[in-house]
C-alpha cells in the first residue's frame, strides 16, 4: 500500500467505529460491518447498510443540526449493534426461540430480547439525566442554601460543573473495574489503533496497527467530555443571565438546550479530527486523558477483529480482502451465509484445537 500525503488526507474521517462485546463495528459511508469472535474463537460478520437521513434531505446537513441528527442515528445504530453482539455471544441457548418468542416476532416484529434492550436504553437515559443533570444541580443548590444569603450564581455554576466532571470520571472509573467492560475497552483500543493505521496509509496488519496510539481525537469518549464541558459553560451562562430560575425551570431549559450542546460538540470533534494544531490539541487533551481509562492495549487477536471489520466495510480500499472467508450472521446472530473457507487461525490456535 503506497503511502502519500494525498492518500493520508483522503482517509481522514472516512471510517469510524465502536467497540462491543468481543467485537468491533466499523462504519464507512453507508457500509456498516461488525466483526465478532464467538465462544469457539471463530470470526463472525454482521453486515448492514445504514443510510443517513441527511443523504435523503440535504437541508439536514447544516452545521449544528447535522450533529444532532448524527448523534441520534449513532444511538440507533449502537443499539442495533449491541443487540447483534449480545445475540452472538449468547450462543445457541440465547438464540433458541420458544413459542411465545416466535409469536411475538411473527405478529409484532420484535422479540423479548428486543424489548429488554429498549427498556435498558430508557433506563440508561433516565440514569444519565439523574447523574448529570438532577444530582449535580440539587447538590449545588443545597450547598448554596447552606449559606444565609446563598452563593453567587457563578459559584453555584462552578460547583455544579465540577460535580458533573467528578461524577463522569468516577462513573467511568467504576465501570472500568468490571472484567467484561475491560475487555470492551481493549477492543476500543483495537478500534482506534486500526483506524489510525489505516488513516496513516500504512499497510493494515495487526503487527503494524499495534505500533499506533490507542488514543484518537474523534473518539466518543472525547465527544462526551466535550459535551460535558460545553454543558458546564452553558450552566454558567444560564445562572448568570437568569439567576432566578428555580430547579424545575432550570432543568427544563437545560434539557431543551441539550441539542445545541450536542450539535456544537459534534462540529468540534469533526474539526479536531481533521486539524492537528496547538489549539485543537489543547481542547482535545481532556478527552484524550479520559481515553486512558476507556481504552486498553489490545492483543493481536483483538486487532485482527478490528482490522477485519474495517476492511470488510471498505471493499473499494481492500479489493484483495477475502470477504467470503467469514460467516455472516443476521441481527439475531443466525447464519445467513456460511464461510466458504475456514477463518484464518494462527498456527498457535490450530495447535490448541488439535490438542
Amino acid at each position: 500500500m503506497k503511502k502519500s500525503s494525498e492518500n493520508v488526507a483522503c482517509r481522514l474521517n472516512k471510517v469510524g467505529g465502536e467497540a462491543v462485546i468481543e467485537g468491533v463495528m466499523m462504519k464507512a459511508g453507508d457500509n456498516c460491518c461488525t466483526a465478532l469472535r464467538d465462544e469457539h474463537g471463530n470470526i463472525k460478520i454482521n453486515e448492514r447498510k445504514f443510510v443517513s437521513i441527511r443523504k435523503k434531505h440535504k437541508w439536514l446537513n447544516i452545521p449544528i443540526l447535522r450533529g444532532v441528527i448524527g448523534f441520534i442515528e449513532s444511538m440507533v445504530l449502537s443499539f442495533a449493534i449491541l443487540n447483534v453482539s449480545a445475540e452472538v455471544m449468547g450462543g445457541e441457548e440465547l438464540q433458541k426461540e420458544g413459542k411465545f418468542e416466535k409469536w411475538m416476532k411473527k405478529h409484532l416484529g420484535v422479540g423479548i430480547f428486543d424489548i429488554v434492550m429498549v427498556i435498558a436504553a430508557i433506563l440508561g437515559v433516565a440514569l444519565a439525566l439523574f447523574l448529570f443533570l438532577w444530582l449535580p444541580t440539587t447538590i449545588a443548590s443545597l450547598i448554596s442554601g447552606a449559606f444565609t444569603d446563598g452563593l453567587p450564581a457563578a459559584a453555584v455554576a462552578a460547583i455544579e460543573g465540577g460535580l458533573k466532571i467528578v461524577i463522569f470520571v468516577s462513573y467511568i472509573l467504576l465501570v472500568s473495574l468490571m472484567p467484561d467492560i475491560r475487555r470492551v475497552f481493549e477492543y476500543h483500543g483495537a478500534e482506534h489503533k486500526s483506524i489510525a493505521c489505516f488513516e496513516s496509509g500504512t499497510e493494515l496488519t495487526p503487527e503494524n496497527a499495534k505500533k499506533y496510539s490507542r488514543f484518537h481525537p474523534r473518539c466518543g469518549t472525547s465527544f462526551m467530555f466535550v459535551m460535558i464541558l460545553l454543558g458546564v459553560l452553558l450552566g454558567f451562562a444560564i445562572h448568570l443571565l437568569f439567576p432566578d430560575f428555580d430547579g424545575v425551570l432550570y432543568a427544563l431549559v437545560r434539557i431543551l438546550l441539550l441539542p445545541l450542546v450536542v450539535g456544537v460538540g459534534y462540529e468540534y470533534i469533526m474539526f479536531a479530527g481533521k486539524h492537528d494544531n496547538f489549539v485543537t490539541r489543547i481542547f482535545s487533551a481532556p478527552g484524550l486523558w479520559m481515553q486512558r481509562i476507556t481504552t486498553r492495549e489490545p492483543d493481536e487477536k483483538q486487532l485482527e477483529i478490528a482490522i477485519t471489520a474495517l476492511k470488510y466495510s471498505l471493499p473499494e480500499e481492500f479489493p484483495e480482502f477475502d470477504r467470503d472467508a467469514f460467516e455472516v450472521v443476521d441481527a439475531h446472530g443466525k447464519t445467513v451465509k456460511p464461510a466458504k473457507s475456514e477463518n484464518p487461525d494462527t498456527p498457535e490456535e490450530k495447535a490448541d484445537d488439535a490438542q
